[in-house]
């Protein structure tokens, strides 16, 4: 299984990345408007609608206030053929005003990291620039 990793330094308060993060139905107005359209949870599963119009299901495996933790599973909707997905972020305070984002996302099959990675690294600095300007907007 590839594994990527992608460490964002984050100029905003822990708290709120983790408010904006654990907020799984608003993904689409507080981490990366524009790359989802919109998001609706029912339980457990979340669904994202992308640009285009195509949905991605989601598994909403955790949220985990104490460790600042959200794991999510994508199982429907992918527009590469992956046959598992695995992802979690995860806040971490670095001082006042300051903490770090660690999305990790585990992949199969491996050839397809390649292209996960771009998308995350991506999505991660549609992250921290979102979430930057929320926090001084």
């Amino acid at each position: 299984m590839a594994t990527i990793v992608e460490d964002v330094q984050i100029d905003a308060d822990a708290e709120s990345v983790w408010d904006a993060v654990r907020d799984v139905g608003a993904v689409h107005r507080r981490l990366i408007p524009g790359y989802v359209l919109d998001a609706r949870v029912e339980g457990d599963v979340r669904y994202l609608t992308m640009p285009g119009g195509s949905v991605i299901r989601e598994l909403i495996v955790s949220v985990d206030d104490e460790l600042r933790r959200l794991a999510y599973s994508a199982v429907e909707g992918f527009k590469i053929p992956l046959t598992h997905h695995h992802a979690s972020f995860q806040v971490i305070a670095e001082g006042p005003g300051r903490c770090r984002l660690v999305w990790t996302t585990d992949v199969l099959p491996h050839d397809m990291a390649d292209q996960v990675r771009l998308r995350v690294a991506r999505g991660a600095q549609v992250m921290k620039e979102t979430l930057e300007t929320l926090e001084t907007g």
